[in-house]
């Protein structure tokens, strides 16, 4: 008589449990690092009409501000390599930190973000975890995949997005969930 998996509780019940013990990382992702964290906003990213990923805006608290720590997702539309992502947004970081931010910084914060980021394809997300006086976690698909020690750096990166400045007001005012009656 052939033993089936299938027809046996106590082996698919083993199964189970290991794979349970074996894939706890596949849970853990930057909710556990946000509790109580709910959409805040969110809004498109175009680019000569075309839809290049869509951002939301999580945080534990309705009014997002640098004291308290969020999450930025972005879930691609379009396949972009990595080194079009970290060039954007050092153009950016540049851009809004001026003569703030010298070109050595900029060069570490470049080797960090091709450490936190990968070429992504339709449907792939990256989010980022601002966390006021730690600095930023970055998560691919939900699992944790780099952490930056350096709020200066996380502060310049999602003001790529939050800050006053952005080249991108729409998409701002749509994060942080502002109309036109509420700017």
């Amino acid at each position: 008589m052939a033993l089936s998996i299938s027809t046996s509780p106590t082996l698919r019940l083993v199964a189970w449990l290991w794979l349970l013990m074996a894939a706890p990382s596949a849970w853990a992702d930057w909710r556990a690092e946000l509790p109580g964290a709910a959409l805040v906003g969110q809004g498109n990213f175009t680019w000569f009409g075309w839809r290049v990923y869509q951002a939301r805006l999580w945080s534990p608290a309705a009014s997002v501000s640098w004291e308290q720590p969020f999450a930025l997702e972005l879930i691609y539309r379009r396949e972009l390599s990595r080194d079009t992502l970290v060039r954007a947004s050092m153009e950016e970081m540049r851009r809004l930190g001026g003569a703030s931010v010298n070109e050595a910084r900029l060069a570490a914060w470049d080797g960090e973000m091709r450490k936190a980021f990968v070429d992504v394809q339709p449907g792939q997300r990256i989010t980022g975890l601002y966390q006021p006086g730690k600095g930023g976690s970055f998560y691919v698909d939900g699992e944790f995949r780099h952490a930056v020690a350096d709020t200066d750096f996380a502060r310049a990166f999602f003001a790529i997005w939050l800050d006053a400045r952005t080249r991108h007001p729409q998409l701002r005012r749509e994060l942080l969930g502002l109309n036109e009656t509420n700017p």
